[in-house]
């Protein structure tokens, strides 16, 4: 009997701490009364008193609603399900015209959600939603630019609202070279197939063209890397001397690459 009332004793007590914990965690959904909330005294009282004058001023012209809520957690929550919450408890935009924007920043978490409403679906979809996120606020947070942050992302939702495409994918030059590297070696095993039925140089002249037009067109890089290209496809097929005929002696000597 003892024991029995011990374990119940423990069982209550463990389940005491289960509900106080969960208790914690719980994190009460805000109302917003501005388009700037910030929870975490992150931002500077300039900083936000700007966000919000700008926000407004985009909304008095343009009848759309973009809200920024800093929080330290969602705790529990699903940040997609936070920010469910969050608009429509606090009624964004229009009545009954779903194309606001919120945008919500975790600060403890390091999570960052934006939530686009319905009918601005088809301006900011998915995939914006993410190069917006990794391309354009990602970079300045990472720096500790919490404020930097938000007027990058917030400014660019502006411009899509507006009309303004999204700038095309920027690709480092890291990418660039590998990807030249890329069309260069293809040119060449391109280059070196169809000089066994039309010559060298020929093949080198359409590997070239065909490597440099690769460049410009598919790759969207500058129009000197496609030169460049081209010259160094064509040098190599046209013009380098075959394997035991000719070019500088080996003997006695440094032999050079034809560039």
């Amino acid at each position: 009997m003892f024991k029995q009332l011990k374990f119940a004793s423990r069982y209550r007590f463990g389940f005491f701490l289960l509900l106080l914990s969960m208790m914690a965690m719980a994190v009460v959904v805000p109302k917003l009364s501005n388009l700037v909330t910030d929870l975490t005294a992150t931002l500077s009282v300039e900083q936000s008193v700007a966000l919000e004058n700008k926000l407004a001023d985009f909304e008095a012209k343009n009848g759309n609603q973009i809200v920024v809520l800093i929080v330290p957690t969602t705790g529990t929550k699903d940040m997609g399900e936070f920010a469910t919450e969050v608009a429509d408890l606090s009624q964004i935009n229009r009545k009954g015209i779903d194309e606001g924007v919120i945008l919500i920043l975790a600060k403890d978490n390091q999570h960052l959600y934006l939530k686009v409403g319905y009918g601005l679906k088809d301006i900011i979809p998915e995939a914006v939603v993410q190069r917006i996120i990794s391309e354009i606020i990602t970079p300045y947070l990472e720096k500790g630019d919490y404020a930097g942050a938000i007027e990058a992302g917030i400014t660019q939702l502006m411009k899509l609202i507006e009309g303004e495409a999204l700038p095309a994918k920027s690709v480092n030059n890291t990418q660039h070279e590998r990807l030249v590297i890329c069309v260069l070696f293809g040119g060449l095993i391109a280059g070196f197939g169809l000089s066994a039925t039309m010559g060298r140089v020929m093949a080198g002249i359409l590997a070239g063209l065909a490597s440099g037009i690769v460049v410009v067109v598919m790759l969207n890089l500058t129009l000197s890397t496609a030169l460049l290209t081209s010259l160094m496809v064509f040098l190599i097929i046209g013009v380098s001397p075959p394997n035991g005929h000719g070019g500088w002696s080996n003997d006695g000597g440094l032999r050079r690459w034809p560039f």
